[in-house]
């Protein structure tokens, strides 16, 4: 009972981690404005309840039974019209139905993953060929994974056989095809996903006190091979109660992906809890970065200099190596990095600014005793 409690408990999690990321993204951006990613999500919670409704009917409907975990002596005896017999068959067909679920789960979770970083790396350099990179590897891992549940035992109906031996290819509950192949490619595309964030947050320009943090909240994927390990190791040294042990951590490794594949979202969430607990300094908006200083500008040099920053910005974006302003741009509406200062006045230089002149005459002899600006540099100034 106390297993079958957690599995609630988790799916209550999971769900209420989905409704606050939607809350956040419905006050950043409106939900005129949401992207697949924000569509995707909620799909997988509903994937998830149907889950834990299969890992529940497992453990408390069929007593945890399939056609696993049989010695050919049990297969002997086994009556096709006792109450074991028919707990097993359906046993097993609802593993194979919560296998697939668990895998729908966790490719639709990476899938979403992939669009949010689409958008975050709109703009740097090499990084979206690695997001499109991602959607091939994602695809293919999938159709793979899929496939593998569904064909590795023929016939079909094998899966649920319970005499003669159908052989452990075609027992549910602990084919080393479905052990193995999920757990190989769940980490190796959890692994591409992470090399997509964390070499890019390494490299910002920021105190180290913020990009740990920052690291952190991008290295979930980081507890869901974890989680998926634990699973496959539990499954494979189980025994008799793999199925119920196999349902509990595929329940516990699909919450930890959606809770933690929204911690980036839900971050500026987090960040005002931080601030009310007196942990701002965290996840600081604060602009001002390590070996920069900020400089409260005039509004008159700002307009002076305002086409010549507009004229290098652009090209100080492109450089290899991401700037704050890079950084800044690259939280877009996510706000991931930064966030603006409401109450501030300063402006935080964080690149080149070039100002430039053009040349200008006038009559020495005719200017020599004035304090007015010659009509060329009253012109040029008013171009800027």
């Amino acid at each position: 009972m106390a297993s079958n409690v957690e599995a609630w408990v988790l799916l209550s999690l999971a769900l209420f981690t989905i409704i606050v990321r939607i809350f956040v993204r419905w006050k950043l951006v409106g939900p005129a404005r949401f992207q697949l990613d924000d569509y995707l999500m909620p799909l997988a919670g509903v994937f998830f309840i149907l889950e834990t409704v299969a890992a529940y009917l497992v453990v408390a409907e069929f007593q945890g039974l399939t056609n696993s975990y049989m010695s050919t002596e049990e297969r002997a005896k086994a009556d096709p019209h006792s109450k074991e017999w028919s707990n097993r068959v359906a046993g097993s067909k609802i593993q194979i139905i919560g296998w697939s679920f668990y895998v729908v789960i966790l490719w639709l979770v990476k899938f979403s993953l992939a669009v949010f970083y689409s958008r975050l790396t709109t703009g740097l350099q090499n990084l979206p060929n690695r997001v499109r990179l991602a959607y091939i590897i994602l695809g293919i891992t999938y159709i793979a994974t899929q496939l593998s549940l569904l064909l590795s035992c023929q016939p079909f109906h094998a899966f649920w056989q319970i005499n003669p031996d159908p052989g452990q290819l075609c027992q549910p509950t602990n084919s080393p095809v479905y052990v193995l192949v999920v757990v190989i490619l769940n980490i190796i595309t959890d692994v591409y996903l992470l090399s997509i964030p964390l070499p890019l947050l390494w490299r910002v320009n920021i105190s180290l006190k913020r990009k740990i943090p920052l690291m952190a909240l991008f290295s979930g994927a980081a507890f869901v091979i974890t989680a998926s390990i634990i699973r496959a190791a539990t499954i494979m040294s189980s025994g008799p109660d793999g199925a119920a042990a196999g349902s509990k951590w595929a329940c516990r490794e699909t919450f930890v992906s959606i809770v933690v594949s929204n911690l980036p979202i839900i971050q500026p969430l987090i960040r005002k809890g931080f601030k009310k607990i007196g942990l701002s300094q965290l996840l600081s908006s604060s602009n001002k970065t390590s070996g920069q200083q900020s400089y409260p500008l005039s509004s008159r040099l700002q307009n002076l200099t305002n086409r010549g920053d507009r004229e290098t910005k652009k090209s100080k974006m492109n450089a290899a190596g991401p700037s704050h302003l890079q950084t800044s741009a690259w939280g877009s509406d996510e706000h991931i990095l930064t966030e603006p200062e409401p109450n501030s006045k300063d402006i935080t230089v964080v690149s080149e600014t070039v100002i430039q002149s053009e040349q200008w005459t006038f009559d020495e002899s005719a200017q020599a005793h004035s304090t007015t600006p010659p009509k060329e540099w009253k012109s040029s100034l008013s171009e800027r």
